[in-house]
């Protein structure tokens, strides 16, 4: 190569990847190595093109340090970056230090000690992006901020934040989610379907309620940030979203009422205080449109996985920034916009009405830079109070519940289910819950609670996300006027953990005396290093799912397994979830399962029974470690009951993703349930009475499954759902003997298609009348049908926009639950109109040829959250023709209500006039 040749394409290469005056002279630029500059249009950078960038950032500058914190759920290698100056990442474990003593003050800690450990620290900032992988641009954002944030040597505030403020920056949270969509993009670019929606679901189970796994941490994903938020204990947790409210262009807090009643409100004046932070930053560089959120997105529901550390003493929120769609540019004219937003009117929430225009992937990038910038700025200039403030929060909450109610909970090991509240306890232990356990029976406020009862003290820092979680929720009434309409919420209304879980917990009401401290031993175990394995494990017995990375959590365990009784089979209790995973395991083994059908009550008043599941057919050292493993409380008798062969099962999966199906699948899997998901074309071939026995659709609208993405929306591969084609195969299936299961929404698309004599007396009810977004209500169950098996007579269920079912002429079938006929059926959470409900169905099977229908007006595996209702998912996808044919007649449970008629309106079909 001729010299002259050679000098220019050093001079090339070192103009495209050296940053110009930075400090250290080496640091790459984003376009050197992903190819293209951040937030060009119609591109976007996978998680691996984010990774290398970042290694390469941090082989080039000391101000980064990529730590590795985990695996996702398809096995990604998954790394956050620390950013601030060389002195503070070196010392950052120290600091690190610091923020965990503010966050857990220790005995005789002073106001004095703390303040001298707030002017030594740092601010710790957790700022993330990627969550909702579709809403591109935050993903995105980080790789620039990153570079900004180390070759800012020449800007004072850059400098400032670097000096006091450790960020912990999470580049990708959803590393899956991000290269699945931009290679979903980048695949469609410049074709007809550029920004066609997404066939999947950006996280291996349950794309966008990743955002509503916050106190659950169902999945790997959750485990691990909040493993590492418990780690670092951040002041500030920052979660960019991108979906505002058209036309503002980044939605920023306040937020709107109500919020939850059980944050310091320091965390709450602190995450306002951003709010008006960033939107002057906003308004001094021009960029018009931002919003609070005061007239929409509540802050109640404390599953949000930013909204679950305010509990924790952590100033936590989102923002919204404008999406149109993935990296396409988009221009937009006034006219584009809603009616009331068209004059462009200045008002107190949206100071600066955005004009309309191009919007480009940059556009909500730079908006993104602004708000995160500025929540560094702040924590720079405000990093004393904000580290004191987490020790005085602390202070508070712990002295609150020294001096009131409720000064404990004592949760007993014995319980209908005792792996129930180990799941219950591991999950608050991983969430930075101090567990304790008596060592001797304890007399408390007149009930005596024996030795090895688990019991959460409330005088500790995070009390508040225990009393959110134990709480029962009463969703205040907000009108704009006396008379008017409800406001509703966001998202669900009520969640109390011991009624999902169905445990028993006991309020302590009167304070600890120090006899009764004595008894206490707290919770721990032996700290192992990090293993991705620890966040990854299934559930097993005990239970852990994936809880092994925290010792405190490993270390509550169920009673042991055990055997009573005598007689060649295992008889498992049915209200025990753990036996379902026993079935499979034993047909695993070879050995023989049956049903025993349990007995109804009768209408003179005498009880029934719950139905059983038996195995038969183990040696002994296969019983034995059945019973070890899964923790079963089982008794030995005879082989009694129909054998009942292995059920070959289906989930629908359509290609318009269904969170629902995800949360399904993923907890089907969880209890080793042997399934196939089932796509449209898998349906339309028909003959499906040779492959299955069982096909479970999970909640979703009758025209989403019938009609799925419209003809030219997506891929022709993805089009259309099972259409009338696939309702006739279903209805074929049904007829030959198969068994259809239906939750919540579902079942409408099953009564219509089917044309089943059921109706849903709420369907068409006025939303104003009759409202229930979300809420466990108490339900009346028939634990004699197979179905309920397990289930108490008086049983706690979620629904939330749940069919409430009524039969027609011509119902052959059962009921299985239903309301009450009178009174409210709200145990927790937000219910309007309850008279529309008293005495209808909430769970019916409907006969429908040789096989039948089983619609569910319930959420029984909602969110992987009601642990009390998961056997009415599992007893459903068993409920073969083995089973069916062994359900006892229970006349006597229901009989349909009369129908208030309202005077003077024409009633038509009947719905949508109860009152």
């Amino acid at each position: 190569m001729p010299a002259a040749r050679a000098a220019a394409l050093v001079t090339f290469v070192l103009a495209t990847t050296l940053s110009p005056g930075s400090a250290t002279a080496q640091i790459p630029t984003p376009e050197s190595v992903l190819g293209f500059p951040v937030g060009a249009d119609f591109q976007l950078a996978t998680y691996e093109q984010s990774l290398e960038y970042f290694q390469r950032l941090a082989d080039a500058s000391d101000r980064v340090e990529l730590q590795e914190v985990g695996r996702t759920s398809f096995g990604r290698p998954w790394y956050l970056a620390l950013i601030s100056s060389a002195e503070n990442i070196r010392d950052a474990e120290r600091y690190r230090e610091i923020a965990r003593r503010l966050a857990y003050p220790e005995p005789g800690m002073t106001d004095a000690d703390a303040r001298a450990l707030a002017r030594e620290g740092k601010a710790i900032v957790h700022i993330d992006g990627g969550l909702h992988a579709t809403e591109v641009a935050h993903a995105q954002h980080t790789i620039q901020l990153a570079y900004d944030l180390v070759t800012g040597d020449d800007d004072p505030e850059i400098a400032a934040i670097l000096d006091d403020v450790i960020l912990v920056l999470w580049f990708s949270i959803n590393p899956d989610g991000q290269t699945m969509v931009a290679d979903w993009y980048n695949a469609n670019v410049g074709s007809p379907y550029e920004v066609s929606s997404a066939p999947f679901l950006y996280q291996k189970y349950i794309g966008h309620d990743n955002n509503r796994d916050g106190y659950m941490i169902n999945q790997i994903e959750s485990r691990v940030v909040t493993r590492v938020d418990r780690h670092w204990e951040p002041q500030i947790i920052y979660n960019h979203h991108q979906t505002a409210p058209f036309p503002t262009r980044i939605w920023i807090p306040p937020f709107a009422e109500p919020i939850s009643p059980n944050v310091h409100p320091l965390m709450w004046r602190t995450v306002n205080l951003v709010g008006m932070a960033m939107a002057q930053a906003l308004e001094e560089r021009g960029q018009k449109g931002a919003m609070h959120m005061g007239n929409a997105f509540d802050n109640w529901y404390p599953g949000f996985i930013d909204h679950a550390n305010n509990f924790h003493n952590v100033a936590s929120f989102l923002t919204e920034t404008a999406l149109y769609r993935y990296a396409t540019p988009h221009f937009y004219t006034v006219n584009d916009f809603p009616q009331n937003r068209r004059d462009l009117r200045p008002q107190s929430l949206y100071a600066s009405p955005w004009e309309g225009g191009w919007w480009r992937i940059r556009d909500a990038i730079d908006y993104m830079l602004t708000a995160s910038v500025s929540v560094l700025d702040v924590a720079a200039k405000y990093k004393e109070d904000l580290l004191f403030n987490r020790y005085q929060a602390a202070r508070d909450v712990t002295e609150q519940h020294r001096e009131a109610p409720p000064y404990a909970f004592f949760i007993p090991a014995d319980q209908r289910d005792p792996v129930a509240p180990v799941e219950m306890l591991r999950r608050l232990a991983f969430n930075g819950i101090d567990v304790h356990r008596l060592t001797r029976a304890v007399t408390y406020d007149g009930v005596t609670h024996p030795a090895g009862t688990w019991v959460i003290r409330m005088d500790q820092p995070n009390a508040n996300f225990v009393s959110q979680l134990f709480a029962v929720q009463e969703y205040p009434d907000l009108r704009e006027y006396p008379e008017g309409p409800p406001e509703q919420p966001y998202d669900v209304s009520g969640w109390t953990l011991q009624y999902l879980f169905d445990v028993r917990v006991v309020e302590a009401r009167t304070p600890l005396d120090d006899d009764f401290r004595s008894a206490l031993e707290p919770v721990r175990g032996e700290a192992l290093p990090w293993d991705a394995e620890g966040d990854a494990q299934a559930w097993d017995s005990p239970p852990g799912v994936g809880f092994d990375s925290n010792p405190a959590a490993r270390a509550i365990e169920p009673l042991p397994g055990r055997v009573q009784g005598g007689g060649s089979a295992l008889v498992l209790d049915a209200a025990e979830n753990n036996a379902y995973k026993a079935l499979h395991r034993a047909w695993n083994m070879g050995a023989q399962v049956r049903f025993r059908p349990g007995t109804p009550a009768t209408e003179e008043g005498e009880a029934g029974s719950s139905g059983a599941w038996l195995i038969d057919g183990l040696s002994g050292g296969q019983r034995n470690a059945l019973v070890s493993d899964l923790r079963l409380q089982a008794t030995g008798g005879s082989a009694s009951g129909a054998s009942v062969p292995r059920p070959r099962i289906a989930l629908y999966r359509p290609w318009n993703a269904s969170i629902d199906e995800g949360w399904t699948r993923w907890l089907m899997e969880v209890y080793d349930f042997d399934f196939q998901s089932l796509r449209n074309a898998d349906v339309r071939a028909g003959d499906l009475r040779s492959r299955y026995d069982v096909i479970v659709i999970g909640d979703m609208s009758a025209n989403g499954i019938r009609d799925g993405f419209a003809t030219g929306s997506v891929p022709p591969r993805y089009e259309g759902g099972l259409g009338d084609e696939g309702t006739r195969e279903l209805d074929a299936f049904v007829r030959a003997g198969g068994t259809l299961v239906t939750l919540n929404g579902s079942s409408h698309y099953a009564i219509e298609g089917l044309h089943l004599p059921v109706r849903d007396v709420v369907d068409d009810a006025d939303r104003e009348d009759y409202f229930v977004g979300g809420a466990i209500v108490e339900l009346l169950t028939d634990p004699s049908h197979p179905v309920m098996s397990g289930m108490p007579e008086r049983a706690k269920a979620f629904v939330g926009s749940s069919p409430v079912f009524t039969v027609e002429d011509g119902f052959e079938g059962r009921i299985l639950a239903k309301y009450r006929d009178a009174g409210t059926p709200l145990l927790s959470g937000y219910f309007l109109g309850e008279e529309h409900v008293h005495g209808y169905a909430a769970a019916v099977e409907v006969e429908h040829g040789e096989g039948r229908v089983v619609l569910l007006g319930l959420r029984p595996q909602w969110r992987g959250q009601p642990f009390g209702t998961f056997k009415v998912l599992f007893n459903a996808a068993l409920y073969s023709d083995a089973v069916a044919d062994q359900a006892p007649d229970n006349d006597a449970f229901w009989s349909a209500p009369e129908e208030a008629v309202v005077e003077d309106e024409e009633v038509g079909s009947g719905r949508g006039n109860r009152r």
